[in-house]
């Protein structure tokens, strides 16, 4: 240990000292508004690979390869839309060494200033001590703190302490479409020997404790459409004499969850694995202030008061969550429009033991069954957009152990062990595909506003998490 202390003490200076050139890289990054959802952006997702693969070029990665996906499957606008490509590359292929795969996406969600930032959301703007951007923290931040790692070791003559892989895809935010089939079709040939994956996708708890996790609700996303009218009708006209989509589609949405979060799709809940005694005694000693929760949210409007009710709504229960109607009117004025189609968006955070293929058939037959009792002319379709797999891993194995040695020698402190409520299912592909470990090892805190209006990471957030990064990969080198 005290070898390995020796090393990482020059690498912490050196990350200090290449500060201002971080934050750059990530100005630069944060610049391309490279949104995997909006079609019209999909040639800034594409200008993002090309700064990524600049970016590696650089660092005088051993291998750059760009694996393209093809086309993007329907529903899309433009039939020919391509998919961004999967930039990979590799530092070192020492067989004396272990293999670590780091994984990371350079999408982003959309950004708009009147949405409410405070600032260009794609103009990385530094405000008490923070970094206001989209992507800053989720996921370019992260992504940059591997790139800045590798860049300290470099300028300093320091190898790396293991042979790394990179794999940063482009449409994590939109589905990760063509990212199975590659995990897939790689596991013997680019990813060979990876012998751990670590992931840096997610957050602290609260925003004063580091933590590392071990587990991930999935997702399940669903869309409801009604087509009534052949076009768009006034409602001078037409209202009150036709059967309106929008109608039938509020109806139907507002029976899938009550307002205190409960699913009201039967049989769900019925699929939960019981929470164990063992299992319930983790949360005991979690630090985690239920204060932090409002102030995350912005707003006094938590169902749960209890620490522990929180966190297990949050990581152990599945949460059913309304999130948009496509097609309907929804700009300043007063448009007296009757939508012609609507299509309302829906998703299920999932949980052990929810069988995707059992809980797929529960929602959509649901649906039917809804829309059916309302003798609608109309027609409607219920369906899934994609699923995503819960993910649980053991958090005292070699990956959990190092970096609970490289949180503490870089905070000070021991780090919290949790789960997480959002999704990264690709967590549980490269588990499968590979037959190796994964790890969690966030950067951002709990505060950061991932997929919100002024996202941040705090720079101190940023420079030591590139320090922990980087220490992690020197204490797995070691484990046994």
């Amino acid at each position: 240990m005290a070898d390995i202390e020796s090393t990482l003490n020059p690498i912490f200076t050196k990350i200090d000292e290449l500060k201002p050139q971080f934050i750059e890289r990530l100005r630069k990054a944060v610049a391309i508004p490279s949104v995997s959802s909006d079609e019209s952006l999909r040639p800034e997702v594409f200008r993002m690979a090309d700064f990524l693969v600049d970016e590696l070029k650089a660092l005088n990665a051993d291998d750059i390869t760009v694996k393209q996906l093809g086309k993007q499957p329907p529903p899309v606008a433009d039939a020919n839309l391509q998919l961004p490509p999967i930039v990979l590359a590799k530092f070192g292929s020492d067989p004396s060494k272990k293999t670590v795969l780091i994984y990371g996406h350079y999408d982003v969600q959309p950004a708009l200033l009147e949405d409410g930032w405070a600032s260009d959301p794609f103009a990385l703007v530094e405000r008490d001590n923070k970094l206001f951007g989209r992507g800053s923290t989720d996921d370019k931040g992260p992504v940059m703190g591997w790139l800045n790692s590798i860049q300290a070791h470099r300028e300093l003559n320091i190898d790396l302490p293991v042979n790394l892989v990179c794999c940063f895809e482009g449409m994590e935010e939109s589905g990760s479409l063509g990212l199975d089939e590659l995990i897939a079709q790689e596991a013997q040939n680019y990813f060979q020997n990876v012998s751990s994956v670590c992931i840096s996708d997610n957050y602290w708890l609260g925003t004063k404790k580091p933590v590392l996790t071990y587990g991930l609700r999935g997702c399940n996303y669903y869309q409801l459409t009604v087509k009534g009218p052949g076009a768009d009708l006034h409602s001078g006209i037409f209202g009150g004499v036709i059967h309106e989509p929008m109608t039938d589609l509020i109806k139907v949405m507002s029976q899938l969850v009550d307002v205190d979060g409960t699913i009201k799709i039967p049989h769900v809940l019925d699929l939960v694995a019981p929470v164990t005694e063992k299992e319930e005694a983790l949360y005991k000693d979690i630090d985690f202030d239920v204060n932090e929760l409002n102030l995350a949210s912005g707003s006094d409007t938590a169902i749960y008061k209890d620490k522990r009710d929180i966190l297990m709504h949050r990581w152990r229960f599945p949460s059913l969550s309304l999130h948009g109607i496509e097609g309907a009117f929804y700009g300043a004025g007063a448009k007296t429009v009757i939508p012609a189609q609507v299509i309302g968006k829906f998703s299920i955070r999932t949980v052990p033991d929810m069988d995707s293929d059992i809980l797929n058939k529960l929602v959509i037959d649901y649906c039917n069954e809804r829309f059916k009792e309302l003798g609608s002319p109309n027609t409607f379709t219920a369906e899934l957009i994609h699923p995503g797999a819960y993910w649980v891993s053991d958090p005292f194995n070699n990956e959990f152990t190092a970096a609970k040695l490289a949180t503490k020698t870089v905070w000070g402190i021991e780090p919290d062990l949790t789960r997480e409520g959002g999704s990264i299912p690709v967590t549980l592909t490269f588990e499968q595909q590979l037959k190796s470990n994964v790890l969690l090892l966030p950067m951002g805190k709990g505060d950061d506003g991932a997929h919100s209006i002024n996202e941040k990471v705090d720079v101190p957030n940023y420079i030591e998490g590139t320090k922990t990064l980087s220490a992690y990969l020197h204490y797995y080198s070691i484990t046994k």
